[in-house]
C-alpha cells in the first residue's frame, strides 16, 4: 500500500463546496431500489461468510449505484470502486472526479472518499475497508461474478421506468433518422445523426453500426463513406444511468427483391421461437438449443447460429450475459433481452422484458411499420 493511497482515502464532508456547484444532473437512484440491492449483496456477503466486498467493473459499479455514471472514456476503466461492507457503502474515486460525483452522481447514503489522480482506487477502498468494521481483505468481484449477476437479473421498479423510456426514446430516434435517410446518405452521415440524437437525449452510444447495400454481408458493421444504396441496416446499444437498450433497424428505397421479403420472414420466425423459449424457469443453455433449432427450422442451416452471437439477457451490460451452451442462468421475472438472431443480409434485434403478461417490447416506436408474427408486433424494413 503507498502512502499516498493510504492517507488520501478519507472520507470528503458531503454538503460543502463539492456538492455547491451548480449541477445539471440529478443522481437517478431509488431509495426503495438501493436498499433492494444492498440486501441482495449483502446476503452474497452471507452465502461467502465475508464481511466486505469490492465491486470495479462497470456493470456491477452502474447496478449498485442504481444508475451514477463511473465512466470518463468510454474505452476506459471505471473512475471510482465502491466498498460495499455491513456498515455501509463507500465510493472511492479520484480527488479531480470527486466534485462532479458529490454534485450529480453519488446516491444518498454512500460515503464519498478521495485519492490523487495517480492514485489507486482499489487499493485505497480495501484500505477503506479495514479502517471500518470489517477485517481482512474484501472479497473480490471477480470470485462472486454469477452471485452478483442473478442479483441484477430481475429489474426492480424504479430502473424498470428509466430503461422503458430509454428504450422508447432510442426507437424514436430510429424512427427520426432513417425516415430521412436516401440512397446517397453515407454510412457515416447516418451513424453521427443517430449518435448526435443519443448524445442529445443525455445517453451515450456504446454501439454504432451502419451498412448499405454493398457492405450487407457484414454482421458487425462499422460505418464507412459508402452510400446506403438501395437498402440499409442501423444498430445502436445506448446506455444511459447504467442501462444499456438495443436495437436494429432496416431501411429500403425500393420493393425489395422476393429473396430479401423471404428472409425477412423467415429471420422474424426465428425470433419468434426464441421469444416463445424466453419464459421464467427456463435455462439460457435451453433456450440456446431452441435458437440451434429454429434456424433449421426456418432455412438457414444448421451452421448459421456459428456466423454471429445470438445475444440474451441484457441491462446493465450490452449482453449479460451472451447466451452460449454453457449458460445455465435461469430466466426470472422482469428479466430483460435481447435476442438477435441474424442471416446473410437480414437481422432482428428489439430489447424486450419479461412481464406478467408476457414478453413486453420496449425499443417500440408506434410510427415504425410492423407486421404480426406470432401475435407480437414486431418491425419490418422501412420502404420509402
Amino acid at each position: 500500500m503507498s502512502q499516498t493511497t493510504t492517507t488520501a482515502a478519507s472520507p470528503l464532508p458531503l454538503g460543502t463546496a463539492l456538492e455547491a456547484t451548480l449541477s445539471g444532473r440529478t443522481a437517478p437512484a431509488s431509495a426503495a431500489d438501493r436498499e433492494i440491492k444492498r440486501r441482495r449483496v449483502l446476503d452474497i456477503l452471507d452465502a461467502r461468510e465475508q464481511d466486505s466486498l469490492l465491486l470495479t467493473t462497470h456493470t456491477a459499479l452502474t447496478w449498485y449505484l442504481d444508475g451514477s455514471r463511473v465512466h470518463i472514456s468510454l474505452a476506459g476503466d471505471p473512475i471510482a470502486a465502491v466498498l460495499v461492507d455491513r456498515d455501509g457503502d463507500h465510493l472511492v474515486t479520484f480527488n479531480n472526479e470527486a466534485g462532479r460525483l458529490a454534485a450529480e452522481e453519488l446516491p444518498p447514503g454512500v460515503t464519498l472518499h478521495s485519492v490523487p489522480w495517480y492514485g489507486n482506487l482499489h487499493e485505497a477502498a480495501a484500505a477503506v475497508g479495514r479502517s471500518t468494521a470489517s477485517a481482512g481483505t474484501p472479497l473480490a468481484e471477480a470470485a462472486v461474478t454469477n452471485e452478483l449477476r442473478a442479483a441484477r437479473q430481475q429489474l426492480l421498479p424504479a430502473e424498470s421506468a428509466r430503461y422503458t423510456h430509454l428504450s422508447a426514446e432510442l426507437a424514436g430516434i430510429m424512427t427520426d433518422v432513417l425516415s430521412t435517410a436516401g440512397p446517397e446518405t453515407t454510412e457515416f452521415e447516418l451513424a453521427s445523426a443517430l449518435a448526435g440524437r443519443v448524445v442529445a437525449a443525455g445517453a451515450e452510444p456504446l454501439v454504432l453500426l451502419c451498412n448499405g447495400s454493398s457492405r450487407s454481408g457484414f454482421r458487425h458493421p462499422l460505418a464507412t463513406h459508402a452510400p446506403l444504396g438501395r437498402r440499409a441496416m442501423a444498430v445502436v446499444c445506448a446506455r444511459r444511468d447504467g442501462l444499456v437498450a438495443n436495437i436494429t433497424r432496416w431501411v429500403r428505397f425500393d420493393a425489395g427483391t422476393p429473396e430479401e421479403l423471404d428472409a425477412e420472414a423467415r429471420i422474424a420466425a426465428v425470433e419468434a421461437d426464441i421469444f416463445d423459449a424466453t419464459v421464467p424457469g427456463a435455462r439460457l443453455d435451453s433456450i440456446f438449443g431452441e435458437i440451434k433449432a429454429a434456424y433449421v427450422r426456418h432455412g438457414f442451416g444448421a451452421e448459421q447460429w456459428e456466423q454471429h452471437h445470438q445475444g440474451g439477457p441484457a441491462g446493465y451490460a450490452g449482453r449479460d450475459p451472451r447466451v452460449t451452451a454453457t449458460a445455465t442462468d435461469t430466466v426470472v421475472m422482469n428479466q430483460p433481452f435481447t435476442w438477435n438472431p441474424s442471416g446473410p443480409g437480414v437481422k432482428v434485434e428489439d430489447t424486450v422484458q419479461v412481464t406478467e403478461s408476457g414478453l413486453t417490447v420496449l425499443t417500440v416506436d408506434e410510427r415504425w411499420p410492423t407486421t404480426t408474427v406470432n401475435g407480437l408486433q414486431r418491425p419490418v424494413t422501412l420502404q420509402l
